[in-house]
């Protein structure tokens, strides 16, 4: 269900990744923080309601309000995933022009010592990746999708570089955004006491509701 492999490059500021990844949970916590707003102003007015009718029209406005919320956060979430990839673009071009003999002698390695873990393991993971993906922004004829994402474990644990393979783009984008997206950090990998950069590949399997 999963392969792992010790990823080794030169060294890049991890500041920069983890504003990224921060972004995303900024992003989050805006959206959060509104659906808890309006969820009491909608309790409000639904416990005032004595007939049940108009109850019914208030708990399908709050519903569809929702919804909204949703979409739009998607949105926002979208925007921050397409920054976050150029910055990570622009970063690889950097390297290759101030360091590439530094960076032509880093070769891959299987041999590590501990390797990358997220916190409570694989099964964690995948839960937190289930919660946090938005099957609204998935667009299929098929009712299972699947892809394989990458991405690479820094030495302090956030996410960078992350990449989807699938035949559905919509689901790659959804599992990319989910990815960068979870949490909590990685406990890095190591090798001979050291932290490394670690290569993580995690397959998803998702099969859409009518």
């Amino acid at each position: 269900m999963k392969f792992l492999l010790p990823y080794f490059l030169c060294f890049i500021s991890s500041f920069c990744f983890s504003q990224q990844t921060e972004d995303f949970r900024l992003v989050k916590q805006y959206y959060n923080q509104h659906r808890s707003m309006l969820g009491q102003e909608f309790k409000k007015k639904f416990d005032a309601e004595k007939n049940n009718f108009h109850k019914a029209s208030i708990r399908n406005d709050y519903l569809l309000f929702m919804q909204k919320m949703d979409s739009l956060e998607n949105v926002a979430l979208t925007a921050v995933l397409l920054k976050t990839k150029n910055l990570e673009d622009l970063g690889r071009l950097n390297l290759i022009k101030t360091n590439t003999a530094s960076q032509a002698s880093a070769v891959p390695s299987v041999i590590t010592d501990k390797a990358a873990d997220y916190p409570g393991g694989i099964n964690e993971l995948r839960k937190e990746v289930s919660n946090l993906f938005y099957l609204g922004g998935v667009y299929s004829e098929v009712k299972t999708v699947k892809a394989i994402v990458a991405f690479i474990v820094e030495i302090d644990g956030t996410i960078t570089n992350v990449e989807a393979q699938g035949e559905n783009f919509t689901f790659n984008r959804q599992a990319e955004i989910a990815i960068y997206s979870v949490p909590k950090r990685f406990s890095p990998a190591v090798i001979n006491g050291n932290p490394v950069r670690y290569r993580f590949r995690l397959p998803l399997t998702m099969k859409l509701e009518d």
